[in-house]
């Protein structure tokens, strides 16, 4: 099947990654370095390099990101209400629960996988997914979270430094600016950017594979397994309808897809550790999300393999 011939080679250098911790080939602590590369290095060089070099009225595609964002903030809407609903969970834990199950890892393994299969072009609707992450589900998050205490309010004017210096948002900004003026890059800069951005792909997944423990799975199953059931099928779900109804073209629709089924992004342990709110289920849920997508994003790309037919 030529979409597992596509797909298993990426998972596999993920597995490579947690086998090389496992055996300790490698401390798991390198995972840290890998990644902060990859996000501030060789993630920023794609962006820059692909977006500067599309038209500037294809930049902007408002049915693409009201798609996976309406998708995203549904779902996150969703679990939270759920959870408040309980009575069981303050305004801070169901923030969490909610993002476990919407905040989704574009940038580290829906990008690498759309570049991958598609090539660059797909990079393109991935790199505003991710935008999308940076400057919408991470702000709501904070806001959220720094809510529940009145003595560390959320500032505007730090929260929106934090946006804008995000080595994603800041890249992605520059691309369209170049884009914008029209100029061409040189050859010699475009090598630069390429050479540094063809390392995103294996280090990003890489680094993934090395950071996952089993510890992680062994708290929280059950809430984590239903917070993975509806980042793994009901989100991409969502997306994929609300694709059809705004009437999507195909490769931004597989796009949006994938983007929607791929793990919960690590962002929100950080957010969850440096809060000190439900850590062990956010870890638990990024590690079975990760191991869970391996066939939920197979099944995801064969069933949308009819309507690629002819992107790349």
């Amino acid at each position: 099947m030529e979409v597992a011939s596509l797909i298993l080679p990426v998972f596999a250098i993920i597995v490579t990654g947690w086998l090389a911790g496992e055996f300790g080939s490698l401390s798991r602590s390198l995972a840290d370095a890998l990644v902060h590369f990859a996000y501030n290095v060789a993630m920023p060089a794609l962006l820059i390099v692909t977006i500067a070099r599309e038209p500037a009225r294809n930049l902007l595609e408002w049915r693409f990101l009201l798609a996976f964002g309406g998708g995203s903030l549904i779902c996150f809407g969703m679990v939270f209400l759920a959870v408040r609903a309980g009575g069981k969970h303050d305004i801070a834990s169901s923030t969490i629960h909610g993002m476990a199950a919407a905040m989704t890892n574009t940038g580290f393994v829906a990008l690498p996988i759309l570049h991958v299969i598609y090539g660059q072009p797909a990079v393109l609707p991935a790199a505003v997914a991710t935008v999308f992450v940076a400057a919408v589900m991470f702000p709501i998050t904070v806001i959220l979270l720094k809510g529940r205490d009145p003595h560390e309010p959320a500032h505007p004017t730090g929260l929106a430094k934090q946006i804008l210096l995000n080595p994603m948002v800041l890249s992605t900004l520059i691309g369209l600016v170049w884009a914008i003026t029209g100029l061409p890059i040189p050859a010699l800069v475009a090598t630069y950017l390429n050479m540094i951005a063809a390392a995103l792909t294996p280090c990003a997944l890489f680094a993934i594979g090395l950071g996952l423990s089993v510890e992680g799975l062994r708290s929280n199953l059950k809430a984590s397994f239903a917070l993975a059931a509806v980042k793994l099928v009901v989100m991409p779900l969502i997306v994929y309808g609300l694709c059809v109804i705004l009437g999507l073209d195909p490769l931004y629709t597989v796009a949006a897809v994938v983007c929607a089924a791929v793990p919960t992004a690590k962002t929100v342990y950080v957010l969850a550790h440096e809060h000190k709110v439900d850590e062990k289920l956010v870890a638990a849920t990024v590690s079975i999300t990760t191991m869970l997508s391996v066939a939920t994003l197979l099944v995801a790309l064969y069933l949308l393999s009819g309507l690629a037919i002819g992107v790349r």
